[in-house]
């Protein structure tokens, strides 16, 4: 029997938007004091795309830092997948090709996807498994753009907690048989209770078609009591995080104690720093994103960018990036980073 072939990282990129709101602009919409959004929502800068940046343009923009990070040429991809958000340039629209497209990727074929804010761990897991499953599938990039910022009402109470909700792209360029910057195993955990609980409750196929007043509720809102969402929540997700990332080392022949870097997403600043408890790290085995926000699925690709920049993380280490996705969705991959 062939032996399964390993799944390396060969080159990853970023792209932040030079536009934002300060802590000050927050507050004033807000009503919440600055030093609350700076300190317990850990938001030093809301990041919000320039009049140009459309959703796949932000992930145009991180492809080609990847693909040059990777030393690749566009015409060796083979597949490329969209694993940013939904809320694209146009509805019912595959970004994937767009960004295929604009990079001169002509023998790649492509296909959409999302898991909301997981959809980073999500998107490497299907490209591997694809990868391994397939002998035409070689090299794949990962695309991600991520706006939905524009659906964020930051005078909607009930959203509040996803004040620190910004803009940006991220990509990750993924080759069979590249023995660095291994992928291990994923893992994941779902509760579709929370599915309807927070949404944008028009535009979609149930509330069709639309009024003209519906303009003024496209944006995220927590359906039903609030109060109850958020202890619900508050209940279910921390427990959640904890199971994949040890699930996911456990895959991948590791435990908690191994880790070296924990590239997480952003949340408000006690929950961070709470994970890195529970886990037993330092806080210099993370990176708290404050300057960032909260980017969706691109938040673990800047963390891991961030960490090799300042020098957190070294050959040999054990990733795990994790996140959470709306709706909800838990999800985390482990990396061995490194030559292997």
């Amino acid at each position: 029997m062939s032996s399964v072939p390993v799944i390396g990282i060969a080159g990853i990129g970023t792209y932040i938007p030079e536009t934002f709101m300060t802590p000050e602009e927050v507050a004033e919409v807000t009503g919440i004091p600055q030093d609350v959004i700076e300190l317990k929502f850990g938001v030093k800068r809301r990041l919000v795309p320039g009049p140009e940046e459309t959703t796949s343009n932000l992930g145009i923009k991180a492809a080609l830092k990847a693909l040059e990070n990777a030393g690749t040429d566009p015409k060796d991809l083979d597949l490329i997948i969209w694993n940013g958000a939904q809320h694209k340039d146009y509805p019912c629209w595959l970004a994937g090709l767009k960004v295929a497209d604009e990079i001169g990727a002509k023998n790649a074929w492509s296909f959409d996807m999302e898991a909301m804010c997981g959809s980073m761990m999500a998107g490497i897991d299907v490209a591997k498994s694809l990868m391994i499953a397939r002998d035409d599938v070689d090299t794949v990039l990962l695309v991600s753009g991520y706006r939905n910022v524009d659906l964020m009402d930051l005078s909607e109470a009930s959203t509040s907690f996803m004040l620190d909700v910004g803009a940006g792209g991220a990509a990750v360029v993924l080759k069979k048989g590249h023995n660095e910057n291994v992928v291990l195993s994923s893992a994941f955990k779902g509760d579709g209770s929370f599915s309807e609980l927070c949404v944008v409750p028009v535009g979609g196929t149930k509330k069709w078609p639309m009024s003209p007043e519906d303009a003024l509720s496209y944006h995220f809102s927590v359906q039903g009591d609030t109060a109850e969402f958020k202890k619900r929540l508050g209940e279910t997700t921390m427990p959640n995080f904890y199971w994949v990332i040890r699930e996911s080392l456990r895959k991948s022949g590791y435990s908690e104690s191994d880790i070296d870097y924990l590239a997480i997403l952003h949340f408000k600043r006690s929950a961070h720093f709470a994970v890195l408890e529970e886990l037993g790290l330092k806080e210099n085995q993370s990176t708290y994103l404050d300057y960032y926000g909260h980017l969706g699925q691109n938040d673990q690709i800047l963390s891991i960018e961030l960490g090799l920049k300042e020098g957190k993380i070294k050959d040999g280490d054990v990733i795990v990036m994790v996140g959470a996705g709306l709706g909800f969705v838990w999800a985390a991959t482990t990396v061995k980073w490194g030559k292997n």
